[in-house]
């Protein structure tokens, strides 16, 4: 004699909540991404027509008033060099410095930089604005 139930019971996975979360968790990158700026520093950049892309290392920033930024620390030309160090120790392959220079800098100011990093053997990437030439 057969007693065993024919028509098993077969689980479900309730997927009704795991839309609200996503989208909370969409909601919240959304947010954060808006918050984080990685330039703080204002700064009117040259235009460019092409965009190239370069693995950086650190940020060396240039503003109006030729004031030298690593990253966000104020730093000054004699001591650009003991600053970048540390960041181009930590770096395995060729490391890379994106120069942030202000439209109004001179020329000598960004090649004054670009000498302390070939000093350091890095290469120097100078980041433009993407809109296109003016």
């Amino acid at each position: 004699m057969n007693l065993r139930n024919k028509h098993r019971d077969e689980g479900e996975v309730h997927t009704g909540p795991l839309n609200d979360i996503l989208f909370i968790l969409l909601l919240f990158f959304l947010i954060v991404s808006t918050l984080a700026n990685p330039n703080v520093i204002k700064l009117s950049q040259p235009k460019s027509k092409t965009d190239t892309r370069s693995k950086q290392t650190v940020v060396v920033s240039i503003d109006a008033n030729q004031q030298y930024f690593v990253g966000t620390t104020k730093v000054s030309l004699t001591e650009l060099k003991a600053q970048l160090q540390p960041f181009l120790a930590k770096e395995t392959d060729q490391p890379s410095i994106v120069i942030n220079a202000d439209k109004t800098v001179p020329i000598d100011d960004v090649v004054a930089v670009m000498r302390v990093a070939r000093e350091l053997g890095a290469r120097t990437v100078l980041a433009v604005d993407k809109k296109g030439v003016q």
